[in-house]
């Protein structure tokens, strides 16, 4: 009786990883079938590099939001990685263990706030901050890194805490051992073991600012141009498939399914490059 409850357990468990890999890539067919047509229908280094959008006369380069989501991205982890990671070692390292209780599941419920509420905070506190003190419309690639950063927090702390915490103690008793200080051991022992949960947190984190798009929506300005300053507007590919996409037909909803697979793209090439510099620094 044992085993078949084990062999059913097992059973189950694979069908709903297999099902969970069916989705993923039948979503993936999906976009590739809608999209793919009207990008070799476009041109490709058309589609890709030019800056022009507008349906109404036939123009849709998604170049200027590649570029956006791109900076928006950028800013996003500058502010959320660094700024996670410290928290997290904070948290792990250097606060008492029963205070280290209280505040993660604190930290990871900021994680279900609904990003509209994030959009909203940024578009009526933050957005007025910056118009006032830097100049600029406010609603800019600045305010939406900002917002994002925040966003992102969540993951990065709390998966970077349990990479932190699963490093064996012997690591940091060895270090102090031999003479290191308690940041040593943490920053030359700790932290390279944990590297590769660190890693993993920065890169969910970057998938979600890539994919956001509620509060990019609310705060980026939603201007389909090419950026030239962190205090312009700018609209991501994320926020122009949701602006457009309840009102497209023809080739304008085509394109939008065509934003949707440089988006994929984008996500699956900046997860690539997290990884490939992952193992080039394991490698070292």
């Amino acid at each position: 009786m044992r085993l078949s409850a084990d062999k059913f357990a097992q059973y189950t468990f694979l069908g709903i990883a297999c099902s969970a890999i069916a989705s993923l890539m039948l979503i993936a067919v999906f976009s590739l079938k809608e999209g793919l047509p009207f990008i070799l229908w476009y041109g490709p280094v058309e589609f890709l590099t030019s800056t022009n959008w507008n349906p109404q006369e036939n123009q849709f380069g998604v170049g200027a939001m590649i570029v956006a989501s791109l900076w928006v991205t950028a800013g996003a982890m500058l502010i959320g990685a660094p700024l996670g990671v410290a928290v997290a070692v904070f948290l792990s390292e250097f606060v008492p263990r029963p205070v280290m209780r209280v505040i993660k599941p604190a930290i990871e419920l900021l994680a279900g706030i609904p990003s509209v509420v994030y959009g909203f905070i940024g578009m009526m506190v933050l957005a007025p901050l910056i118009r006032r003190h830097l100049g600029g419309p406010g609603l800019c690639i600045l305010s939406a890194a900002i917002v994002l950063g925040i966003m992102v927090l969540p993951t990065v702390i709390s998966i970077s805490v349990d990479a932190i915490g699963a490093v064996p103690n012997s690591f940091r008793e060895g270090a102090l051992a031999l003479g290191a200080t308690r940041w040593q051991a943490v920053r030359m022992v700790v932290l390279k073991a944990a590297r590769s949960g660190i890693v993993a947190s920065i890169i969910l984190g970057m998938g979600r600012a890539v994919g956001e798009t509620m509060a990019v929506i609310m705060v980026a300005g939603n201007t389909p141009r090419l950026p030239h300053g962190l205090l312009e507007p700018v609209r991501t590919l994320t926020a122009n498939i949701a602006i457009e996409m309840s009102a497209a037909i023809g080739r304008h909803r085509e394109a939008l399914f065509a934003t949707g697979v440089v988006l994929f793209v984008v996500i699956m090439g900046l997860n690539s490059l997290a990884m490939a510099v992952m193992r080039r620094k394991g490698a070292r």
